[in-house]
């Protein structure tokens, strides 16, 4: 069977065809385009099933994925606790050791801002990001006003219905 690219080509050397004969349709150029009317029914029908069971895997795929990050999570919630019981264990006891292993703590420090707009300018790292207003260019374009470096561009989606 050909693919989509081979019968639209096709059916684009037909309709040429047809019009180097004057528009007249032959039983010939008929059944050609029947021939092709008919692979294009059969070659879309083979696409939208491929199109379904590869949608029906990537659902499955994220619903693995959520499964996952769940465990992940449940695994990661245990990790914690267990840490936190050893601390626990390390702040009553002391520095203690098991086998080869050595449990003790060690200091470290955060800075926490309460507010960062009551900051000094001198105390503050200010990220500006900037990002065109697309809504209002569309509507500037479609006004009439001329943008320069922008365009409003059509383009065509697959509808399945």
């Amino acid at each position: 069977m050909n693919t989509l690219y081979d019968i639209a080509r096709q059916q684009r050397f037909t309709l040429l065809e047809i019009e180097e004969m004057g528009g007249e349709l032959t039983p010939e150029l008929e059944s050609k385009l029947e021939i092709q009317a008919h692979q294009l029914e059969q070659k879309s029908i083979a696409y939208l099933e491929v199109i379904s069971t590869k949608e029906n895997f990537n659902e499955l795929i994220n619903a693995e994925i959520k499964r996952l990050q769940a465990m992940k999570k449940a695994n990661d919630n245990i990790v914690n606790r267990l840490k936190d019981n050893l601390l626990h264990a390390v702040k009553i006891f002391g520095d203690f050791e098991s086998g080869l292993n050595k449990f003790g703590t060690r200091k470290s420090s955060t800075v926490e801002v309460e507010d960062v707009n009551q900051l000094a300018n001198e105390y503050k790292t200010i990220k500006v990001t900037e990002s065109a207003d697309k809504k209002a260019i569309k509507e500037a374009l479609q006004s009439g006003i001329e943008i320069k470096g922008c365009e409003i561009k059509e383009h065509l989606n697959l509808k399945i219905n």
